[in-house]
């Protein structure tokens, strides 16, 4: 077992799911299901390599108190759902000697409280499938697991622990010589690096990753090789040369989810450009398309109010805003920090200079408290200017850059009006 996971048994496990109760009334459904996930995560741990196994008669005990907490819980929707499929396959697990068994339901509820943005919660399932399961999981439920708790860990602005995620997901991927799995834990590297703002070794990471899948099947890997780049050259001051490997990314993405993902960046880029109708194609698409609470749906929301103060429109701009509202406590520092910005930008541009610069001083906090130094960089001149005369039209990513009109961005133009007459 890693030094991570046995440090992890300190203090009270499973604490993490018993905060809701410090956030919401103690008879909400919320918080029962925080409890439930308390129990069952409890119950999951009899299991551990590292203690006393349980009687048969202990484990049946607990078994049936957790199934019956659960059973309470199946009126209270998705979540409930997993917490008893957890349940079931602890059994199944214990019964047939074979933890292998437990890791699929464990790692759906890992993905399941990702995509609520219960990251900290989504943190403590991943581990707990790994120190339940140390030594005994198959190479690719370790794998998966580890570059999950990267992301996880990215998300949370955890950079060295997220590293550390996937430079372990790299290890076992090697071991077993899973080439695609060991690219794919460099990908989740040069993320950190980007999201770091180290731009000079990201895109060098990014360059690198492209010519090791040269020949190679490995579509999804060359996809976020694409993506990486494309969102990396637009913050180089290069979104005419960012916007076309966006695209190529969305060509190659099959997940419906990562589609999603990088169209919200190419509208980013395409705003950036001046092609706003072109940006709002992309941003629509990603809200008329995608169906969960996920972050890529709140960054289109973010997205499509610049696009509003941009275009002058006051009410567009506050019917996003209020739409974005409804989302944004909940999601990550960089998200946040990201419409903290961008309404302070809009708010400039309508002239309100004293909201403008709220949003923007709340925006730097963030950023800076959480080490997203690509944001911080971004927000610091934006926020001197306001403050020195509060015009922001000649800050970089407070406006378009000028319209450029190369023959690649004429295709992804193109593509662009394909996709919404599809639509």
């Amino acid at each position: 077992m890693s030094t991570e996971l046995q440090s992890r048994r300190a203090g009270l496990p499973h604490a993490v799911f018993l905060q809701r109760v410090a956030d919401e009334p103690a008879t909400s459904p919320d918080v029962r299901l925080g409890q439930g996930a308390f129990l069952t995560l409890r119950f999951v741990d009899l299991l551990a390599p590292d203690r006393e196994p349980p009687t048969p008669d202990v484990f049946r005990y607990q078994w049936a108190a957790t199934e019956r907490y659960c059973v309470e819980l199946s009126g209270e929707g998705t979540e409930a759902s997993h917490l008893s499929c957890i349940v079931r396959a602890a059994g199944e697990a214990h019964r047939d000697g074979d933890i292998r068994l437990l890791a699929p339901a464990l790692f759906a509820y890992a993905l399941y409280l990702e995509q609520e943005s219960h990251f900290e919660e989504a943190e403590d399932a991943l581990l707990t499938m790994m120190s339940v399961g140390s030594g005994r999981l198959s190479p690719s439920d370790a794998i998966s697991a580890w570059l999950r708790l990267g992301r996880v860990r990215r998300l949370q602005a955890d950079f060295d622990q997220a590293d550390a995620a996937y430079a372990e997901a790299g290890r076992i991927a090697a071991s077993v010589g899973d080439r695609q799995a060991v690219l794919t834990s460099h990908v989740g590297q040069a993320n950190v690096v980007y999201f770091r703002g180290n731009l000079d070794e990201a895109e060098r990471r990014w360059h690198s990753i492209l010519a090791d899948t040269i020949g190679t099947p490995y579509r999804v890997v060359t996809a976020q090789a694409e993506h990486g780049l494309g969102n990396l050259l637009n913050l180089r001051g290069q979104p005419q040369e960012g916007a076309p490997h966006l695209w190529r990314a969305y060509e190659l993405y099959e997940e419906e989810s990562a589609q999603l993902r990088v169209l919200t960046d190419l509208g980013i880029v395409m705003l950036r450009l001046g092609h706003v109708e072109d940006a709002e194609r992309a941003l629509g698409e990603v809200v008329r398309r995608e169906r969960v609470g996920a972050e890529s749906l709140t960054n289109a929301l973010i997205e499509l109010m610049h696009c509003a103060s941009y275009r002058g429109d006051r009410v567009g701009f506050e019917r996003w805003r209020e739409r974005c509202l409804e989302r944004v406590p909940q999601e990550p520092p960089n998200v946040r920090a990201d419409f903290s910005m961008k309404a302070g930008i809009g708010y400039a541009r309508f002239g309100n200079g004293k909201k403008s610069e709220g949003h923007l001083r709340q925006a730097l906090e963030i950023a800076t408290a959480h080490d997203l130094n690509e944001l911080v960089f971004r927000i610091e001149p934006i926020l001197a200017r306001a403050k020195d005369c509060g015009a922001l039209e000649h800050v970089e990513s407070a406006a378009p850059e000028h319209s450029y009109n190369a023959e690649s961005l004429k295709q992804v133009s193109a593509s662009l009006a394909m996709l919404g007459a599809e639509s």
